[in-house]
């Protein structure tokens, strides 16, 4: 079965083109990204399996464009892997919020859209974006299933106290509000995989998995099942992240309001879009330029890139409270792949647990790999995360089982 897998995050699309076989027998046909989408400058990656990868810097101002670029690049008669899109049999898709509506992945259908619209509320930055992409596919794709896997399905597992707000009860059975979680299908995968590298049994572990990108979250994990994670009502809870301001007094949302004159929907476009990395950088959302800026003694970008690690310490650490305990800590996402020195300064913090960090093995990038040395009594490992896999699966079953 041709399945197009769209990963649409708050400022890139993540897509694989596979043809899946099986849960384990499959190739990936073409697969690439659509990245700082929203800058001035946008990067289109496409990659046909067996070709040398095309990169492309050109303006990519929303997803919408995005998809259409994305589309183009699949189906052009030179470099293109599909002579029309109607090779494609079914899509999947990547949604940050389903609320307390779904626990697993579902078929679309209206009544899954109109629930996906009601949790954007929940996902300013991407619901909306989701559903961009779900209704272009649905234009030109009008005949084939499409599927939806949650982020927040994962997280259904958390206790009611680690889920609940100290909101009047009542605020939680009229409209819903608790902490959801998100990058669900992240966590739950890189540990399942983390587990196998670093020789444990998932089903009696301690994990801490951390999902590191322009948005950033950290999962607790026992014996298998979510039991916290530091993203909540929506994902702008928990570190700070790209444009997103991470954990902040109510009261300070409150007083900014009153003294910017703004409503409520302006402070949210603030909280989400132009705080984090690039409130506090004032320079760029996009952590690799502000390494760069941070090591020509940028003040600014240093601190931005600081309070991030500051905060991934902190969540780790209250995790390892949490659980009594901690066998292995996960990094994945796209910084958390890709920037050993982060790693290195994160784990550093943990050697009273008898963590030892594999210096030589923690240069790896964008490979799974453990980097720990042998007798480190807490192991860590980078893991590169694989959504799309988890969602051509449960896209495949759900089509297959519905025409059975």
């Amino acid at each position: 079965m041709i399945i197009l897998v769209i990963n649409c995050g708050s400022s890139s699309i993540k897509y694989q083109l596979l043809d899946m076989k099986n849960d384990d027998v499959f190739d990936v046909i073409a697969k690439g990204i659509a990245e700082k989408i929203g800058l001035p400058v946008g990067i289109l990656q496409y990659a046909p399996a067996g070709r040398d990868k095309i990169v492309l810097d050109l303006p990519i101002p929303d997803h919408k464009v995005g998809m259409q670029l994305i589309l183009k690049a699949l189906t052009d008669p030179e470099t293109g892997v599909l002579k029309s899109l109607e090779d494609i049999e079914a899509v999947g898709h990547r949604i940050v919020q389903g609320g307390d509506f779904f626990s697993g992945s579902v078929l679309v259908d209206d009544d899954v859209l109109e629930k996906i619209a009601f949790c954007s509320d929940f996902a300013p930055l991407h619901n909306p974006a989701h559903l961009l992409g779900i209704h272009a596919m649905q234009e030109v794709l009008p005949t084939v299933p499409q599927v939806v896997t949650f982020d927040t399905a994962f997280h259904q597992t958390m206790p009611a106290y680690a889920y609940m707000y100290g909101l009047p009860y009542q605020y939680y059975e009229k409209y819903r509000v608790r902490r959801y979680g998100a990058h669900g299908t992240s966590h739950q995968f890189v540990a399942g995989v983390g587990a196998k590298l670093a020789g444990l049994n998932l089903a009696e572990s301690k994990i801490i998995t951390c999902h590191l990108g322009a948005g950033s979250s950290i999962c607790a994990i026992q014996n298998g099942k979510c039991v916290d994670t530091s993203m909540g009502f929506s994902p702008l809870e928990g570190m700070i992240m790209g444009t997103r301001v991470g954990n902040i007094d109510a009261n300070a949302v409150i007083y900014l309001e009153n003294k910017l004159g703004v409503t409520p929907d302006e402070m949210s476009t603030i909280l989400n879009r132009k705080s984090g990395f690039l409130g506090v950088s004032e320079y760029s959302s996009d952590c690799r330029e502000l390494n760069d800026r941070a090591n020509s003694g940028d003040p600014k970008a240093k601190l931005a890139l600081k309070k991030y690690t500051y905060d991934i310490i902190k969540n780790i650490g209250s995790y390892v409270a949490a659980m009594n305990g901690v066998d292995l800590i996960v990094f994945t996402g796209g910084i958390g792949e890709h920037n050993s020195r982060l790693r290195r300064r994160v784990l550093e913090n943990f050697s009273y647990l008898g963590l030892k960090v594999d210096y030589e093995a923690n240069t790896a990038f964008g490979e799974d790999a453990l980097i720990t040395t042998e007798d480190s009594k807490v192991k860590a490992a980078l893991i590169c995360t694989n959504e799309e896999l988890v969602i051509a699966r449960d896209t495949m079953h759900l089509v297959l089982d519905n025409q059975d």
